[in-house]
């Protein structure tokens, strides 16, 4: 697949600034997605912060019950 979104750190919720992936949508779909994850931008902003990026907390998080 050819990304042809641009980098924008501004809208990137990623609380993890040291990623070289951050504000790229793309590269970091794709890295999560090999490693059978889902970005923090999919999190609740308290989810995020977990940096815990599995489905099981995926769904704990945004169904309001614990995993």
């Amino acid at each position: 697949m050819e990304c042809i979104a641009t980098t924008s750190k501004a809208h990137c919720t990623c609380t993890y600034t040291s990623c070289d992936k951050r504000g790229n949508c793309c590269k970091c779909v794709e890295y999560h997605l090999k490693k059978g994850e889902i970005p923090g931008c999919f999190f609740t902003p308290a989810g995020e912060k977990t940096y815990d990026r599995s489905i099981r907390n995926f769904i704990s998080d945004r169904s309001g019950q614990p995993a």
